[in-house]
């Protein structure tokens, strides 16, 4: 079996009801640790993101399994990465830091490889 240089991964993030039922100073806040949270996965060391996409325009409302509303595709160097970017939704705060963003949001991270396709 080959040894993969990197993961492709799609981390998939959905948004959930708290946000939704949140004031509009509240989800400004999460908005704004949502920023920091894709920030700080962009510095970890070796990730490489390949793309972002938002799924807001068809979805509307909480998104807590597949359809999600956001999606990273990256090339994580190894399982520790995938995991510290994932760690960073239980330990961005949100405003005062009362809360972090998991009370809002939620990530799942889906795991494989360049799919290569033969000429």
């Amino acid at each position: 079996m080959e040894k993969l240089e990197s993961h492709r991964v799609l981390f998939c993030i959905g948004i959930n009801q708290n946000f939704m039922d949140a004031p509009i100073e509240e989800m400004k806040q999460v908005w704004q640790a949502f920023s920091q949270m894709i920030q700080n996965i962009d510095e970890l060391p070796g990730l490489n993101i390949l793309g972002i996409m938002d799924d807001d325009r068809l979805q509307v409302g909480a998104a807590s399994t597949a359809p999600w509303m956001a999606y990273i595709m990256a090339d994580v160097p190894d399982i520790e990465t995938i995991i510290a970017a994932c760690n960073f939704f239980r330990t961005v705060p949100v405003g005062d830091g009362t809360y972090k963003l998991w009370k809002y949001c939620k990530i799942e991270a889906r795991i494989g490889r360049e799919l290569v396709v033969p000429e």
